[in-house]
């Protein structure tokens, strides 16, 4: 057989197509980075100081983004369906809770985890969770964590900076200590820049270039690498060597920047490089950017055992074909079936046979 028929057949096969695997199963497909919101936390968001407020909101109401955020039901499975995803792991949509006032990102985020944990219960083959933490009261945290992780959440979406406050600072370390032993990985999601930031390098345009530029066009990415690189600085991972993070887009730029990354560690009287670090204790997803160049990059600066799928819905939606076609870079079946939901199987600890019933009641659909 040649090589371009077995990618050929390799692709297929893959999300549920008609040609099976050996064994005759279809490959397995796990999403980790797909959002969703609810009004009232869109309320909650929108009704916050100019300050305060997260330009990226605006995103949420582009196209029909808004009615699929709000959607963690049937029209959720059925446009999974279409691209052939089996499984997604939803977090709020950016910027969850934390730019909330404590009390009130307490409420929140105890209400939103009720619903997501709902939702998974109802539909246990399709759906997991990872939670949403009150970051603006760094002493409720370790609570919601615990909470979540009881109820059956895999992980928690945080992001590098509360107000003024950065992930790394002391108050945190709690959380990582936390997650380190509960076995919850942190994924750090990129955020907007402070105003103060926004204006000094990212002003000067259209209004809508100027926020493209200060989010997912660049300022989004560099924030999620600081935060994670300071993680890196500041001894997290030397203090909780089993404590794993997740970054989006390909690990937020610091792959491509390890070789000026790894001087700053010697620097800062790292036990190991932060390349090191970024191999061991990083796991990387794609967030719906199905380059090949970013596949063979990261490939070169990690291993296969950190890449993760996802599709970043629904800000992204790649078609079944877009996501077969890259699929077929891979080299084996064993390297695909990895990124599409080994590794984040073996990370989530996500188990299909769970008892969801045994973790929200079934007569009111709200976490118990």
């Amino acid at each position: 057989m040649t090589q371009a028929l077995r990618l050929a057949l390799s692709a297929k096969r893959l999300l549920g197509g008609p040609c099976c695997r050996e064994g005759g199963s279809a490959m397995t497909v796990i999403a980790i980075e797909e959002h969703w919101t609810t009004p009232q936390l869109a309320a909650a968001l929108n009704a916050l100081s100019e300050e305060s407020r997260d330009d990226s909101l605006a995103f949420n109401e582009m196209g029909d983004n808004l009615a699929r955020l709000e959607d963690i039901g049937d029209a959720r499975i059925a446009a999974m369906d279409q691209q052939g995803i089996d499984m997604q792991i939803i977090s709020l949509a950016p910027p969850a809770t934390t730019p909330l006032a404590p009390a009130d990102a307490v409420s929140l985020s105890r209400d939103m985890n009720d619903l997501a944990a709902a939702a998974v219960r109802r539909h246990p083959s399709r759906l997991r969770a990872m939670s949403t933490l009150p970051m603006a009261d760094p002493a409720a945290v370790v609570v919601e964590l615990e909470r979540a992780a009881g109820l059956g959440f895999v992980g928690a979406m945080v992001y590098g900076r509360t107000g003024e406050t950065a992930l790394d600072d002391p108050c945190y370390y709690d959380l990582f200590a936390a997650a380190a032993a509960l076995g919850q990985p942190i994924f750090i999601h990129p955020q907007s820049p402070t105003r103060t930031i926004r204006d000094a390098a990212y002003a000067g345009f259209d209004p809508m270039t100027s926020r493209a530029l200060s989010t997912f066009g660049w300022g989004w990415h560099l924030e999620a690498a600081l935060a994670a690189l300071r993680l890196i600085l500041r001894g997290t991972f030397d203090r909780h060597p089993d404590l794993q993070i997740v970054l989006g887009h390909w690990g937020e730029l610091l792959p491509f920047w390890s070789d000026r990354t790894d001087s700053v560690s010697r620097i800062a009287g790292l036990e190991r490089k932060t390349s090191d670090y970024l191999r061991s204790n990083v796991f990387i997803t794609s967030s719906g950017m199905f380059n090949p160049a970013l596949l063979q990059h990261s490939l070169a600066v990690t291993t296969v055992d950190h890449l993760l799928f996802s599709t970043d819905y629904p800000f992204l939606q790649p078609t079944r074909p877009e996501i077969q076609q890259f699929l077929t870079e891979f080299d084996t079946d064993d390297d695909r079936e990895k990124f599409t939901s080994g590794n984040a199987r073996r990370l989530f600890g996500i188990d299909a046979t769970q008892d969801w019933g045994s973790v929200v009641d079934q007569d009111t659909g709200k976490a118990k």
